[in-house]
């Protein structure tokens, strides 16, 4: 077994002599523990006045208080309140530092180990600033803000006075900076905004949610948004007017669009305001002559730049096209809106639920449904698939892309946490899926 030192004999060994410590040595130990104890509640500070939220103004508001007024008095005048903390801290560090040092030199004989003096002052002294003047702070005032900005309240604005010339010449340099630049206002990507608002919570607000589909809008194409060709209602360009009046009733669209042959030669849009006046004509009326010219979108647009050509062109409707030329589906200003603010219904609409819970874990889903709704009701983020969806733009699609066939009815298929499980399909096609979500699964495999 080593035999057991005491530090002083082991600093002996290295050649760093050991001084008797004296009254003034204490003294000074004092000094910085009451040093560390400001460096703290200025780190303290600092995180709770910039952390308050909008019901924390008004809890404080309606609190009426001598010392609630106070912190919103602070709160008012940011730049002042910032540059006060930070005077105050930055002044504190450094009184720690050279206080430390002395006092490690009073203490310590590193005249034969320099380096190794100055190593250990950098190390301890680094060490106990962060650690009790940065970290713990700031860590408890994050917890506690408003607390700490009501215990901190009074001394900052005794600080605000004290150091009120340097903190007005800050002031003014910054302001004479962002003049001579031309700096305005900071520029938050999209992308920060994104994180910021991911940060926040799980259960957004209504507001959250229309700005969480804001900071999205740009970043969607139109063919995650789609009404696929499969689920569109048109006309066939040939069909007789006492056929197509019942077309337009029926399905309560307001715009229809009007093929030639098949689906992927649409040779114009049917406005159903254009046909009121002339339903009672007989069937052999020319309706064709009120065929409005429909407007190509590729699947590759943004569903941004679209928005802006709508409200350009006034149009409300877009045929959407594949790399082909073919026609993948049409895409309307509603579902362009609903990707901000959520579904809209009115009072013509028919509920069509494309999916059913049956449990909290257990979903069957249409899968005609598209990926970008499915992510919506199981709520998840769309990217999740992006390494193997490929083109696929349904939930069917996903299911093609994981097979490579069109599986058989109550074939499983896994696939990370998601297992699914075929509910209904035929030799060309998939037409339901049940989904079970086990979120403490493993690794992704498939079946």
């Amino acid at each position: 077994m080593e035999p057991n030192y005491p530090l002083s004999y082991l600093f002996l060994l290295s050649g760093i002599g050991i001084n008797t410590p004296d009254f003034k040595i204490f003294i000074g130990f004092s000094i910085i523990i009451v040093l560390l104890i400001g460096s703290a509640l200025m780190s303290a500070s600092e995180v709770a006045y910039f952390s308050f939220k909008p019901e924390d103004i008004e809890n404080l508001k309606s609190a009426r208080d001598k010392k609630s007024k106070t912190v919103l008095k602070l709160y008012n005048n940011p730049e002042k309140l910032l540059s006060t903390v930070v005077v105050a801290n930055n002044t504190i560090n450094i009184a720690i530092v050279l206080l430390a040092a002395f006092l490690s030199s009073r203490i310590f004989d590193f005249s034969s180990e320099p380096v190794l003096g100055f190593i250990i002052n950098v190390v301890v002294i680094t060490f106990i600033l962060l650690f009790f003047g940065e970290v713990m702070p700031k860590v408890y005032a994050s917890r506690n803000h408003i607390a700490t900005a009501l215990f901190m309240a009074y001394l900052l604005t005794v600080l605000e006075k004290v150091f009120q010339p340097v903190t007005s010449l800050l002031i003014f340099s910054t302001s004479f900076v962002k003049r001579r630049t031309g700096t305005r206002r900071s520029n938050i990507s999209m992308d920060d905004l994104s994180d910021a608002l991911d940060l926040t919570s799980d259960d957004y607000t209504e507001d959250e949610k229309i700005l969480k589909g804001i900071v999205n809008f740009g970043n969607t194409n139109v063919s995650a948004i789609m009404c696929s060709r499969i689920g569109v209602t048109a006309i066939d360009i040939k069909s007789g007017f006492d056929k197509i009046v019942p077309v337009i009733i029926s399905s309560g669209f307001s715009r229809i669009p009007v093929y030639s042959g098949s689906f992927d030669t649409v040779k114009g849009i049917l406005y159903a305001k254009d046909v009121l006046p002339y339903t009672n004509n007989p069937g052999s009326f020319k309706w064709q002559a009120l065929l409005r010219p429909p407007y190509f979108v590729p699947e590759t647009k943004k569903i941004n730049d679209l928005l802006k050509e709508f409200q350009t062109k006034k149009m409300h409707m877009a045929v959407v096209i594949d790399e082909y030329g073919g026609t993948s589906g049409i895409v309307t200003l509603e579902d362009i809106l609903e990707e901000i603010v959520g579904d809209i219904t009115d009072e013509s609409d028919e509920v069509q639920l494309l999916f059913r819970k049956l449990d909290d874990k257990t979903y069957i889903f249409e899968a005609r449904i598209s990926l970008n709704d499915f992510c919506k009701v199981v709520e998840i983020e769309e990217d999740l698939f992006e390494e193997i969806r490929g083109e696929s733009e349904t939930l069917a699609g996903l299911i093609l892309e994981l097979t490579g066939e069109i599986p058989q009815k109550d074939q499983v298929i896994k696939y990370g946490d998601f297992v699914f499980r075929i509910e209904s399909a035929d030799r060309r096609r998939i037409k339901e899926i049940r989904v079970e979500i086990n979120r403490n699964d493993g690794d992704n495999k498939t079946d």
